[in-house]
């Protein structure tokens, strides 16, 4: 120990050392922090606090112990753990959610009868079927997105591989023991590997493991038949292996291979059997702890089979807050469940998620830096009777109550479309709008009364600011600040042909690619946002950011270019790039790195072609008329060399069909401004 040596030799040398090492000495052991166990609940037979010291975990309502798992028992509590809680009150949120919707559990949104249960036992989740088909196609396609336990892109691999059939493969899958056995149980299961006999005393105890050792159970089964084991010396080595102690499973060795020897077991045998009891000690979980979670991962694979739009709002309103998961589960209900989310909206939208007509209902409180009690007020406000306009918003609610930071966010989404289109003239008279409100308001409150009608309605509305809307990827890009992922579009939808036909792939292919190859590496264009310049450990400069494309989204990808000016650059020109992504998965997780990255504009230019525009309102042209000179002069735009518009396709009164009309050369047209023709009323 020559470095407690030098240690001592410094200490005696320099005073600050000694200091150093005293006061690390009186530290040394002692806790650094508290933290709670997730679903640890203990029960005394009296006020807790008589018994042991307690604190406020700021973080919940409910005391803690200052004792930790292994002294609350020496205290004398009972500690049970209460595990899956949230996935539990998933489970009771869409319960909710079909109840609110006229059906009970058995009945499907389009009337299909799902199974008979008993009178009376119709919305008891733990009395569905354990047999039901679209579940269990569902686990074997890996569908799984939301589905309790089985989330991971390494059960999602085993369920392909598997293909469940009946719950006790579920069960049998959620504790399998090492990864390298499931391979060996999915191959047996699907008769593309024959089964390994141990010994004909305990293989039939193997029957429903496809000869694998599993549970505890199996352990205690095979310790009575092979060894002659009573019943409770089995359950002595079931605990020793629960408690993961070697020296009481090595106290058993000598136990059990006298035991298979006195049956008549070869010693070589024997011990080949022991050295696999041995190792499974080291993940064991009894049968019955796999089976509680099985039956609840088979509860959220039933509801999302058969009721998918109320199991979605129900899992996302347990994660209202968190941005990354909704954008996961925002993709999942619109490209894997094909379901429309109907966006946020003040006329339409609950404080939370909900469902109308068997569509996702987005919630007003999952938006940036806005409370759900805030939302609360307006939904309890409009109640049956949807706002007219801003005006009548504005009379109706306390707007100042509400903040102006939520009102911001709220037109960034578009909440206030249906009563003005114009989001961006929302956002700028949003002032005014909350001063009338107030006004009104206060008024209320003081009691005053219009010789005409209620307070407040004689005070004259506010002027809305005179702007024009934002373009269609600004929309986008404001959209994105309030909900923290686009949602009614992408900015990169315009693209998508042009990228597809230069052979870029999309970051959902290159997901799956990754997946089923283990890593991959493609281009993919993609927005750049919340980009961050840092340094490494060793002094590299690097970029981290997140991307995303139409299908999905990366957060904190992190980028080490060889040129660091030159991709700073590019950033400084564009957030809309092409990059060279290398894929893998990590720890469960889609993990792409960036190696390059170039301006899209270059891509897309090669693969553009020509553009007409389609008009079935004539008194849509001033308007396309406007759209174009806003960007005639945009330099950026016209030294690209991107495509020209060159016709426009009119519709003429008693004409027999549409007349194209030359409008000459000159009209740049970027996928910008695609976009913001094909936002304008009459253009089809």
């Amino acid at each position: 120990f020559g470095g407690r040596t030098r240690l001592r030799e410094e200490a005696k040398a320099e005073e600050v050392v000694a200091r150093l090492l005293d006061y690390g000495q009186q530290v040394e052991g002692l806790l650094r922090n508290a933290s709670t166990h997730a679903a640890g609940v203990v029960i005394g037979d009296r006020p807790l606090d008589k018994l042991v010291p307690l604190y406020r975990d700021p973080r919940s309502e409910m005391p803690a112990t200052q004792f930790n798992m292994k002294w609350v028992e020496q205290a004398g509590l009972v500690k049970f753990d209460f595990l899956g809680l949230k996935t539990l009150t998933v489970i009771q949120n869409a319960i909710e959610q079909i109840l609110e919707s006229g059906r009970s559990l058995d009945l499907a949104a389009d009337g299909t009868k799902l199974y008979e249960p008993d009178h009376g036992t119709e919305n008891d989740i733990g009395l569905i079927p354990l047999d039901d088909e679209k579940s269990y196609e569902l686990y074997a396609k890996a569908r799984t997105v939301a589905v309790f336990q089985v989330e991971s892109s390494g059960m999602m691999d085993a369920l392909r591989r598997m293909k469940p059939t009946c719950i006790e493969d579920i069960v049998a899958l959620y504790r399998p023991g090492p990864m390298e056995n499931i391979p060996q149980y999915c191959d047996v299961k699907n008769a593309r590997a024959e089964r390994e006999r141990l010994h004909p005393s305990i293989d039939h105890i193997l029957d429903e493991t496809q000869g694998i050792i599993v549970y505890q159970e199996q352990v205690m089964q095979i310790a009575q038949e092979m060894a002659g084991y009573s019943l409770g010396g089995a359950d002595l080595l079931r605990r020793a292996m629960g408690k993961k102690i070697q020296e009481a499973m090595d106290a058993e060795r000598p136990k059990f291979l006298e035991g298979a020897a006195k049956n008549g077991v070869d010693k070589k045998k024997a011990m080949e059997v022991w050295n696999l009891l041995d190792k499974f000690a080291n993940y064991g979980f009894n049968k019955s702890h796999a089976a509680a979670y099985a039956v609840v991962s088979y509860q959220t694979a039933w509801l999302k089979a058969n009721h998918p739009v109320e199991f979605m709002a129900g899992v996302m309103n347990c994660d209202l807050h968190l941005t990354e998961k909704l954008d996961v589960y925002a993709n999942e209900v619109r490209r894997g469940l094909e379901i429309e989310i109907v966006p946020p909206c003040l006329n339409r939208s609950e404080a939370t998620f909900s469902v109308r007509d068997q569509k996702l209902v987005y919630a007003l409180g999952a938006l940036k830096n806005v409370g759900v009690e805030a939302m609360k007020l307006i939904v309890e406000a409009r109640g049956d009777k949807p706002f007219v306009n801003v005006f009548d918003l504005a009379r109706r609610v306390d707007l100042k109550r509400v903040g102006k930071r939520p009102l911001e966010m709220l037109a960034r989404a578009g909440a206030f479309d249906q009563l003005d289109p114009n989001r961006r003239r929302i956002f700028q008279s949003l002032d005014g709008l909350t001063a009338y409100s107030a006004a009104i308001h206060e008024q209320r409150a003081s009691a005053q009364v219009s010789l005409f009608g209620e307070a407040g309605d004689d005070l004259p509305e506010p002027r809305l600011s005179p702007v024009d809307d934002w373009l269609p990827n600004e929309r986008l890009d404001q959209e994105q600040t309030a909900i923290g992922f686009y949602l009614s579009g992408h900015p990169l939808d315009d693209y998508a042909p042009a990228l597809k036909r230069k052979g870029l792939m999309n970051l959902a292919d290159l997901q799956v690619k990754a997946e089923a190859e283990g890593a991959a590496i493609a281009r993919v264009g993609v927005v750049v946002s919340a980009l961050q310049e840092r340094k490494s450990g060793r002094g590299t400069r690097f970029f981290r950011m997140n991307i995303s494309d139409p299908t999905g989204q990366v957060s904190g990808m992190a980028l080490f270019p060889d040129d660091f000016e030159t991709v700073r650059k590019v950033f400084e020109q564009t957030t809309q790039v092409v990059m060279t992504l290398e894929a893998r998965f990590n720890e469960g997780q889609f993990d792409p790195i960036a190696r390059s990255v170039a301006p899209i504009d270059g891509i897309v230019d090669a693969a553009t072609a020509g553009l007409n525009v389609m008009i079935d309102d004539e008194g849509a042209v001033p308007m396309v008329q406007s759209v174009l000179e806003r960007f005639k002069d945009d330099q950026s735009i016209r030294t690209r060399g991107e495509v020209c518009l060159t016709a426009l396709a009119v519709p003429l009164p008693d004409a027999v069909q549409d007349v194209t009309v030359s409008i000459g050369d000159g009209w740049p047209v970027s996928p910008q401004i695609k976009g913001a023709l094909k936002s304008l009323p009459g253009v089809v």
